[in-house]
Parts: C-alpha cells; sequence; structure tokens
C-alpha cells in the first residue's frame, strides 16, 4: 500500500475499529482501551500512516506551526535566537518554518505573506527594520506576531530585545577611559535600534565623558565579515583608537583587517561587539563584548507568541531582557 495514499480510512478498516477510535488514539485520548490503543498504533506503524497536518489543521482551524522570519540565518547572532524560538516551540508542540529574508525589504514582505498564505497559527518577526510595508501586512492580519531583536517604537507589536541604548552606552563609557576618539560601527542607520537606540546611548556616554560627536566617527556598514574587514582602512584613517560595533561578525572583520593593517589589539586600538555570539571566542584576541541573552531573546519570544494564541492573559507586552558584559583581550 502506497503510503502517500494512506488514510485514517484504512488504519481503522485494518484495525477495524472506528476513525473516530483511531483519531482518540493518534490525539491520546484516554478513553481508549489499551487493548485496541495497541492495536491501532501496531497498524498505524506497519502501514507507516502519518496523519495530515494540513488536513487537521483545516478540522481545527490550526496548523500548529510557526512562521520565522530571519534576515540572516547564516549569522550567528540569528541563529541562537532562532535555537531558542525552535525549543520552546517544540515544548510546546510546534513546527517552525524559518525563511530567510535575504535582509532585502521586498523579499521581506514577499516571505510574510506567503508564510501567512500556509496559515501559521504565529510568527516571529527578526528584523532590522520595521518598513511601512511590513507594519501595513501585520495590520491587516490577525495571526499573532511578535518582534524579537526588533524595536518598534510606536509599541503596535509585542516584542522581546534588550535595552540597546543602555548598553552601547555601557560600552562606551567603558572605551572612554582609554580613549578620545571612538568610533560606532553600525549596521543600516535606517534600523531603530542603530539609527535611535545606539546612536543615542554612544552620544550620551560621549558628552557625559566631555568628547565631542563627529559623524565621521559614525560609520554604516551591512552586516557580515566582509564589510568589517573593508571598513578596517575608513575606520583607521578617521583617527579612532577604540570602536563600539553593532554585530558580532562585523567586528570580527574590523578586528583582521586592523591586524593585517599592523594595527595592534588592544594596545593601539579597543574594540567591544554588541552580541556575544560564539565567534567572539574564536578570534586572537577575544572579542569583549555586550553579553546578549541570545538564546533566551529567541526562548521568550516564542513563549510571549504561545501565550497569544492561546489567548492567555499576558503581563507586560513588551519584555526587555537583562545584559551583561564579557572582558576579553580586545580592551585593555
Amino acid at each position: 500500500m502506497d503510503n502517500e495514499t494512506i488514510t485514517i480510512y484504512d488504519v481503522a478498516r485494518e484495525a477495524g475499529v472506528s476513525m473516530a477510535t483511531v483519531s482518540r488514539v493518534i490525539n491520546r485520548n484516554q478513553n481508549v482501551k489499551e487493548a485496541t490503543r495497541r492495536k491501532v498504533l501496531e497498524v498505524i506503524e506497519r502501514l507507516d500512516y502519518r496523519p495530515n497536518a494540513v488536513a487537521r489543521g483545516l478540522a481545527s482551524k490550526k496548523t500548529t506551526t510557526v512562521g520565522v522570519v530571519i534576515p540572516d540565518i547564516s549569522n550567528s547572532y540569528f541563529a541562537s535566537l532562532a535555537r531558542g524560538i525552535d525549543d520552546i516551540a517544540s515544548m510546546y508542540k510546534y513546527t517552525i518554518v524559518i525563511a530567510n529574508s535575504d535582509d532585502d525589504a521586498d523579499k521581506e514582505v514577499q516571505v510574510v505573506n506567503t508564510l501567512l498564505s500556509k496559515q501559521v497559527d504565529g510568527l516571529v518577526f527578526l528584523g532590522h527594520d520595521l518598513s511601512d510595508e511590513i507594519r501595513s501586512e501585520f495590520s491587516r492580519t490577525r495571526t499573532p506576531i511578535v518582534l524579537s531583536g526588533t524595536v518598534d517604537h510606536e509599541n503596535q507589536l509585542p516584542s522581546v530585545n534588550i535595552d540597546y541604548r543602555l548598553a552601547t552606552h555601557e560600552a562606551t563609557v567603558a572605551l572612554a577611559k582609554n580613549n578620545q576618539r571612538i568610533a560606532l560601527v553600525l549596521g543600516p542607520m535606517i534600523d531603530a535600534i542603530n539609527g535611535k537606540d545606539r546612536l543615542a546611548g554612544y552620544q550620551e556616554a560621549l558628552s557625559e565623558h566631555g568628547l565631542s560627536f563627529s559623524e565621521g566617527l559614525v560609520f554604516e556598514t551591512k552586516y557580515s565579515y566582509k564589510d568589517g574587514l573593508k571598513l578596517a582602512d575608513r575606520v583607521k584613517s578617521s583617527g579612532a583608537t577604540a570602536a563600539v560595533v553593532a554585530d558580532d561578525e562585523v567586528a570580527v572583520g574590523l578586528l583582521n583587517g586592523l591586524i593585517n593593517n599592523g594595527v595592534a589589539i588592544p594596545e593601539d586600538f579597543e574594540i567591544i561587539t554588541a552580541n556575544n555570539s560564539e565567534i567572539t571566542e574564536f578570534t586572537r584576541p577575544g572579542l569583549s563584548s555586550i553579553k546578549q541573552p541570545l538564546y533566551d531573546l529567541g526562548a521568550v519570544a516564542m513563549r510571549l507568541l504561545t501565550k497569544l494564541m492561546n489567548k492567555e492573559a499576558i503581563d507586560d507586552q513588551h519584555v526587555i531582557l537583562p545584559h551583561d558584559f564579557v572582558k576579553r583581550g580586545s580592551t585593555k
């Protein structure tokens, strides 16, 4: 018998029971005699019957799937968040469907629409910028959505983040002890985390230490190792002797680029990066970093989403998780 054509009817007929009984066994209903349950499970295994999730979703109006939109799954920051999402999803019997948006605004809208068309029960959105187009799509749907590692200053959507402004402020203060010219290396400034939160924290710290703000010390780049590497010459030419960097892969590129240019780390140049992903320990010297609870950012977002999907009471729709700092060899 072709397992693609096997239905609940085939299992019921083979086991000599009703389809309702098979359904109760599949859904672990206790109102089934143990002998009957064993017989049905034996037939299910022998026929290799797999319940049709789509058909079950149509009946229950739930698909038990959750969509996860990620800008770059190869980036260790997003990979760590995705692991947290997946673990909690599994705990609550949900399957996640990951869609990679390639950090492209148009593709982001496309993948969100694709996931929503698949009738996902909820959506976790990990993006850099909440564009007007994305906001429009989110406002049209009744599907619960939670942001993770994404700031919504209009507070329209539930979210899980750290205090990026405070974290950047603290990192800048740490560097201001030994440095007069501190660079800030950011991802796209259109992203509120960069253009508002991190920039504000940096400016506040400079002001507190009597250091003047210079636009020439703020660098905007894509989140990639290669872009960090290419940035090294410009950062060195700016006269900066330290940098706060918004992404670990960019920080590794900057570190290697500066070393290639004969700059001694940390004697001539100090670096503090932002995420404390595992790659911060792979470099020599290791990278000092703001310590974000990466796994928890994903896990807490998924738990918040399960509450929204099940219409449970929610104490706080905008969760701020604590951050810390890890000192390694890239700072004095």
